[in-house]
């Protein structure tokens, strides 16, 4: 399964990033996570289909500093294109 979302709120500035690459790498996850222009973080993330759920709700409700207050999700086929998970810039 594939997962890509727009996570709202307080999620810049506060470790979103690092916090969701070290969730996803400990579910076995591929993908990336990225900061965009609008002051939101998006995430691909692209595993069974258990593990891609456990990463988008931790993101969601356990992450240590940040605050999300909404959170978009398109699920989709995965394409097998990532072989790890990384931090863009």
């Amino acid at each position: 399964m594939r997962a890509r979302v727009i996570f709202e709120g307080r999620v810049q500035g506060v470790f979103f990033r690092a916090n969701a690459q070290q969730c996803a790498k400990s579910l076995g996850l591929v993908g990336w996570v990225r900061n965009t222009r609008n002051g939101r973080v998006e995430a691909l993330f692209e595993g069974d289909e258990e593990s891609v759920r456990s990463a988008v709700d931790w993101c969601e409700h356990e992450q240590p500093y940040a605050q999300v207050t909404s959170k978009k999700v398109e699920f989709s086929e995965p394409t097998g294109e990532f072989k790890d998970f990384s931090i863009v810039y």
